[in-house]
């Protein structure tokens, strides 16, 4: 009897063996590719020392996680192109089941509403001169979005300070990128909130690739929880000065190291926690936050950082001492979202309503330039395009982050912005057209007479001549070309 149960179990652990050497690791099954750009070695302004060893530090981390690590430092503006390029070229040759990372660090500028990278080389006199010289994070998005690939990661450490004193009027920090608005499957992080600064640190590395460092190698943490994790350690480090920020189109999941890495189980539903965390209400909030301590509770919505979670806190501990900071925060996080949508929608009324709210702030420079080039875009419509119903203002107020103004953009304000005034009758004065009689031809002649052809020495009289000359430019200009002749006739006289 012991014979066929020792055979059994033998042959049940080879097979569980074989099993385990043939299946795949999620690492294993898909290609990974990254790209890590380290920009230190400023040329115009003091050099960034940490972005080298962040980059340094991220090449050797993602190479663990099986990533294939392409890594430039230091790019002037063509080559940081051509890097770009190079790389989406390998992620196209990988084919679909391809994860893209790209990590940068170095300096960021927004400029207009648009994201730019800072190469090395970059010397502005003016902000005009920044699309010219910088390289737009728009760019590399579309880029590699373009590519059929399973996911693209990209992670920003490049929200720090503003080092170039031409551009004053630029505004703090990053604009906000809405992943969802573009191809599915992306995933970008910000090293602090849209519209602030972060601190290079005073370690060998930023706060933000610090923590990544940390986070990320633990086993079976799906992209949404390690990311959460970094921001609750980047606020800690900083005293919450410094908030992380995401935002995410992923379609599948995502594990820097997966379950080969460590018999620890995967966390149960994460990614779907993730999700439904983003679509709670205000009043959610209070309900999850009622009866909790004050630094938990801080400590719960920081993790998950959203408008209505900072709102439920700041309402249920206003005497705490992180409510002044988490309301910074939810003030500079609702701008941000009217500034979003005020430059995607690019109007004059999508300006006229940021500036309604936010008139003071940092960007309300630009909202007025941006004003100022989108005003002539009113064109005189039909009727029945003028009747239709004004658009609705869609910046938020910063007393509510759940509504929009109830009444409809007014005209340009002239303090914020010269009106173009026109004249009441605006419709061009019709041309006259007169009508030129036809001239009177001259009859024909009773009888046609054929002569018979001169001889081979002979050509035809010169009078004869003239008049076939004169009356094929007659009969041409007449019949084949009456519309142009008309207008040559009225407008520059007779040819």
């Amino acid at each position: 009897m012991r014979r066929p149960v020792l055979r059994n179990l033998f042959l049940a652990s080879g097979l569980l063996a074989l099993t385990q050497l043939t299946t795949p690791t999620e690492a294993a099954a898909e290609a990974r590719l990254a790209l890590v750009i380290g920009q230190s070695a400023y040329r115009t302004v003091p050099e960034l020392p940490n972005a080298a060893n962040d980059a340094k530090g991220m090449t050797e981390l993602l190479g663990n996680a099986g990533f294939t690590v392409t890594t430039a430092s230091n790019l002037a503006q063509n080559d940081m192109r051509q890097a770009i390029s190079d790389f989406a070229g390998k992620v196209s040759a990988s084919g679909a089941d391809t994860v893209a990372l790209v990590f940068y660090a170095g300096h960021g500028l927004q400029i207009d509403g648009e994201n730019y990278l800072v190469p090395v080389d970059l010397d502005p006199k003016r902000e005009a001169d920044i699309p010219l010289q910088g390289v737009r994070l728009n760019d590399l998005l579309n880029t590699l979005g373009a590519l059929p690939t399973r996911a693209r990661i990209f992670m920003l450490d490049a929200c720090r300070n503003n080092p170039f004193p031409a551009l004053s009027g630029a505004g703090h920090g990053l604009a906000m990128v809405d992943t969802k608005a573009g191809a599915p499957g992306s995933f970008i992080s910000y090293s602090t909130s849209p519209g602030s600064e972060a601190e290079d640190g005073s370690g060998i590395d930023s706060p933000y690739t610090t923590a990544a460092l940390t986070v990320a190698k633990q086993p079976n943490l799906p992209i949404e929880e390690v990311f959460k994790r970094i921001r609750v350690a980047v606020a800690q480090s900083t005293d919450g000065r410094q908030i992380p920020w995401e935002s995410s189109s992923l379609t599948t999941d995502f594990k820097f190291f997966g379950e080969s890495s460590s018999g620890q189980p995967a966390l149960p539903g994460a990614s779907s926690m993730a999700l439904a965390s983003g679509t709670r209400s205000v009043e959610d909030w209070r309900k999850d936050l009622q009866g909790k301590d004050a630094k938990a509770a801080y400590e719960l919505v920081i993790t998950e950082d959203t408008v209505p979670a900072y709102q439920a806190y700041v309402e249920l501990y206003a005497q705490a001492s992180f409510t002044p900071r988490l309301r910074t925060i939810l003030e500079r996080r609702r701008q941000m979202l009217a500034w979003e949508r005020a430059t995607a929608i690019n109007t004059r009324a999508s300006f006229e309503a940021y500036l309604a709210n936010w008139d003071n702030s940092d960007l309300a420079a630009t909202a007025r330039r941006l004003l100022l080039r989108v005003q002539n875009r009113n064109y005189v419509l039909p009727a029945t395009v003028a009747a239709a119903p004004a658009p609705i203002a869609v910046a938020l107020a910063p007393t509510c982050p759940c509504t929009t103004p109830s009444t409809p953009a007014t005209p340009i304000n002239p303090a914020v912005a010269p009106v173009i005034k026109k004249r009441a009758d605006d419709t061009p004065p019709k041309r006259k057209v007169v009508e030129t009689p036809p001239k009177p031809r001259r009859p024909p002649p009773d009888e046609v007479v054929y002569e018979r052809a001169p001889p081979p020495d002979r050509g035809p009289p010169p009078g004869a001549v003239m008049q076939g000359i004169g009356i094929g430019i007659g009969l041409g200009m007449g019949m084949g070309g009456g519309g142009r002749g008309g207008d040559y006739h009225n407008d520059r006289g007779r040819y």
